[in-house]
């Protein structure tokens, strides 16, 4: 049971969850302004603005900068699984989206005739564009570095 009691201690892990969460959020907030209408499916949704992937692995990164060291290996370390996390975001998810989107058109415009196949749509927005994947950082360096304050 001390583990799990040391795990909810963690501060590095606390703000860089905070930091996801806050991104996620500000996904709501953002749907509203543009669509002036709460669609509560953003807040577990894949892609969109800011990245809540970015936020959660810069945020991470940063806290164990500011605890471990920036000269650690721990900082080394989750550095570079942020910057594949992002990568990940922006290049690969995105292109996967893009290639949903397309076969989902040649879908449609193959069941616009009479096909006896399955109708299932592919989920188009998987990943990032870049600006959104340097907000959800940016955001995760901010949130880290207000709430390193207290460390």
């Amino acid at each position: 049971m001390q583990e799990i009691g040391n795990i909810i201690d963690n501060r590095v892990l606390l703000v860089a969850t905070l930091a996801c969460l806050i991104a996620q959020s500000a996904k709501l907030a953002i749907e509203l302004a543009r669509n002036r209408k709460f669609n509560f499916r953003v807040l577990v949704e894949t892609g969109g603005m800011p990245s809540a992937h970015s936020a959660l692995v810069t945020a991470l990164a940063t806290g164990i900068g500011q605890t471990a060291g920036w000269n650690s290996t721990e900082f080394a370390l989750a550095t570079i699984f942020a910057v594949i996390v992002m990568y990940d975001a922006a290049g690969v998810r995105q292109a996967a989206g893009k290639q949903a989107r397309i076969l989902n058109q040649i879908v449609d415009e193959f069941f616009s005739e009479d096909h006896d196949l399955n109708e299932a749509r592919l989920k188009e927005l998987l990943g990032h564009t870049p600006f959104q994947v340097i907000v959800g950082a940016l955001l995760g360096v901010c949130i880290a570095y207000i709430a390193g304050q207290a460390y």
